[in-house]
């Protein structure tokens, strides 16, 4: 088919990558080193570390791992870490020796950890202390034999690693006592593997670099074999786009999205090939501290989600930041509704990049033009290089520009399948290779892509078909309202209704306001039956608000 969105690509932009350079994630690293050693690499809670001093803490792990924990090429390594330095040491430690990532969110419920060690078969893993709990009650129930334990302060340095863990456990008392016989320290794995040459196995495109487990806010969470050719290629298809306004080795990218989502991973080792400094930032949640870090910074690149632009918008302090050095803000994980972009415009005078992907592609397939003074055009982007995007109807036929149907993505950044189901993996993907992403949106002449919703989140009043986010987008338009979610409601009458929850921004704002708001953008079928005001909204760890978990809390008023 003809890709009709090529003629809206940016010059300079290609149509296509070609990632037969680089066999794996380890030959980007290794160039990144070789190019930039002495450039700083990762900078976290006043450390910095230098791409040279990266390569040698993650060969000694990857040393350590192989030689000490005896672990062979395609053995599962689970990482249980929030945004600290010990991340891209243990990250790349692992890929460098061949094997499997397995990312696991340090907010699990003991259930959830259990499932996600006994379904990717993980031998191995790295935690940081004040999580081990969660492990110790479910350990003996999984194959894992080699746990690896770290503090916040670890590798931080003389004498602030030893303040920083003292204060962690004994002044905010936020390591739970735990149990786990035969652990070993990271600091201590660090140093047994120094000065060891690991045995480097041959890596190819085609074998896994992670395990990266969709959400599971919609039933079993399911692991995505992500190759080290899926990733390589995702990084060159984002990089040759956002990268033409960049310079290697001279920009600071925040690091705020926890590394073990898809988006931040990716991002990350994007940014680490463009020679960028990354700040990470732990804890997000804590605004007014995030934002004090970000006037240390003279940052350039800022990925994020809605809920983080617009929770910095209303952060004392964010206004009077120099924003002079802002290159590229990038919006993933959910829509970016255009109250909060025309806002971050506004203040930051950048442009708020709203991009569209998915666990399953790696992540990115989508991404918006780089056009400063552009206005938001409140669509996902057009399809990066080498990526394939079709509009079909439920039985896989493609359907015309302005069709509404699902999103399909094919591309080299598309999953290998879904980790022992394949089962799974045949509902999920066409003959053709592909990927049938659940998504409802439709393509325009110009080839920008636009997501109308999520099928599963589809509300039905009366046979007429509500969007969410259609809801949510006019909701957001009011001052009075900090955030907002739209789900169906049971209606004896129409079958279906809308229910709205709004955080107030304005303590006055009421229903009979919102209602009046509503009735002169919606027609009547779309208008909220139900309008309730939380305190805050339930959101996954990257600030995805759960519509499901909404949806199934009784109304309240």
């Amino acid at each position: 088919m003809e890709r009709i969105w090529l003629k809206s690509y940016p010059p300079g932009v290609p149509a296509d990558i070609d990632a037969s350079p680089y066999g794996s994630i380890r030959d980007i690293l290794e160039q990144s080193v070789s190019r930039f050693a002495d450039r700083p690499a990762f900078h976290c809670m006043g450390r910095t570390i230098t791409f040279r001093e990266l390569d040698g803490l993650s060969n000694d792990f990857g040393s350590w791992l192989q030689g000490t924990a005896g672990l062979r090429k395609g053995a599962r390594v689970a990482v249980m870490l929030p945004n600290l330095l010990q991340y891209p040491v243990v990250v790349f430690g692992l890929l460098r020796v061949g094997l499997v990532g397995v990312n696991c969110n340090p907010l699990y419920t003991p259930r959830e950890l259990e499932h996600q060690l006994n379904d990717s078969g993980a031998e191995a893993i790295v935690i940081l202390e004040n999580f081990a709990k969660t492990l110790e009650e479910v350990i003996a129930r999984t194959k894992v034999k080699t746990v690896v334990t770290t503090r916040v302060g670890d590798l931080l340095g003389f004498p602030k690693s030893a303040i920083v863990n003292f204060v962690v456990k004994h002044v905010k008392k936020a390591v739970p006592a735990f149990s786990l016989p035969g652990a070993i320290a990271l600091p201590e794995a660090l140093a047994a593997g120094r000065g060891r040459k690991p045995d480097l196995p041959p890596i190819g495109h085609d074998d896994i670099a992670f395990l990266q487990y969709t959400g599971g806010t919609t039933g079993v969470s399911k692991g995505a074999m992500l190759t080290h050719g899926n990733i390589v290629s995702n990084l060159l298809q984002v990089s040759g786009w956002v990268g033409q306004g960049l310079e290697e080795g001279r920009e600071t990218v925040i690091g705020a999205l926890p590394l073990y989502h898809i988006f931040a991973l990716t991002a990350s080792l994007t940014f680490m090939k463009l020679g960028a400094n990354h700040v990470l930032i732990p804890n997000p949640r804590d605004m007014k501290g995030f934002v004090a870090e970000l006037a240390k910074h003279p940052f350039s690149v800022l990925p994020g989600v809605n809920t983080l632009f617009n929770g910095l918008m209303h952060t004392p302090g964010f206004e009077q930041l120099d924003f002079s050095h802002l290159k590229v803000t990038l919006g993933g994980g959910m829509a970016v509704q255009r109250a909060v972009a025309e806002r971050w415009q506004e203040i930051t005078k950048t442009p708020l990049l709203e991009a569209y992907g998915l666990t399953e592609t790696s992540p990115g397939a989508c991404i918006n033009p780089l056009r400063v003074g552009a206005p938001f055009n409140g669509m996902a982007g057009l399809p990066l290089p080498s990526t394939l995007v079709t509009i079909r109807d439920d039985d896989g036929n493609i359907l015309p520009v302005g069709g509404t149907g699902e999103i399909c993505i094919a591309g080299p950044q598309v999953m290998k399948g879904y980790w022992n189901r394949p089962d799974e993996t045949a509902m999920v993907m066409f003959p053709d290779g592909a990927f049938r992403t659940g998504d409802i949106g439709l393509m325009d002449e110009a080839g920008f892509v636009k997501i109308v919703d999520r099928k599963k989140d589809m509300i039905l009043v009366s046979g007429f078909n509500v969007y969410p986010n259609e809801v949510e987008d006019v909701i957001a338009m009011m001052p009075g309202v900090l955030e907002v979610c739209a789900v169906a409601a049971a209606d004896d009458k129409s079958g279906e209704s809308v229910r709205v929850v709004i955080v107030k921004k304005d303590p006055a704002l009421t229903r009979e306001a919102v209602m009046e708001h509503c009735r002169k953008h919606l027609t009547g079928y779309k208008l909220p039956r139900i309008v309730e005001f939380w305190k805050e909204l339930p959101k996954t760890n990257v600030g995805k608000v759960l519509r499901r978990e909404v949806k199934n809390t009784p109304v309240t008023s």
